[in-house]
């Protein structure tokens, strides 16, 4: 992989973040169908990719605190992991309205990689199962393939589980 150019209808805050950043990734396009609300599966459907291999991203709050965590569009997220790993008693899914502004995306496009208002952000354990994984590229129809190394480093992120049990 190296690093991709792009056209401009890819050039999101993410893609921008991304080529500052220097890692390597490419930006992999598909067609979004309106009305469509699952989102992550349409990506893994369109990309012809696993849905293990890509991940969605995800906003949950306690108290005043928010943060970002990403899982595989075919998991669900435990909040209690999560609540626990961030050292929060409790927590809850972020309205998408709040989501939508203090990340700078719309619901479908949200990417975990340059958002408006930084947040802890923790990537579940399962990506280290994969060379590279797909997230969000900052709207809909476009994600980023990159390592979920180069992913942690970009949003000062770490490694966490996640994952409701199977």
């Amino acid at each position: 992989m190296g690093k991709k150019k792009g056209s401009d209808s890819a050039s999101t805050a993410a893609v921008v973040t991304l080529r500052q950043s220097g890692v390597e990734f490419e930006i992999r396009q598909y067609e979004h169908r309106d009305g469509e609300q699952a989102f992550g599966k349409e990506a893994a459907a369109s990309l012809g990719r696993d849905e293990a291999q890509v991940f969605k991203t995800l906003m949950i709050h306690h108290e005043n605190n928010f943060a970002i965590c990403i899982v595989p569009v075919a998991g669900k997220l435990n909040l209690k992991k999560a609540a626990a790993a961030l050292g929060w008693k409790s927590a809850t899914m972020a309205d998408p309205k709040v989501a939508e502004r203090r990340s700078g995306y719309v619901v479908g496009g949200i990417s975990p990689i340059g958002q408006k208002t930084a947040h802890d952000t923790l990537l579940d354990h399962s990506a280290t199962e994969f060379s590279t994984i797909l997230v969000s590229g900052g709207k809909r129809g476009v994600d980023v393939e990159l390592s979920p190394g180069d992913l942690l480093a970009v949003v000062s992120g770490r490694y966490a589980d996640l994952q409701m049990p199977a």
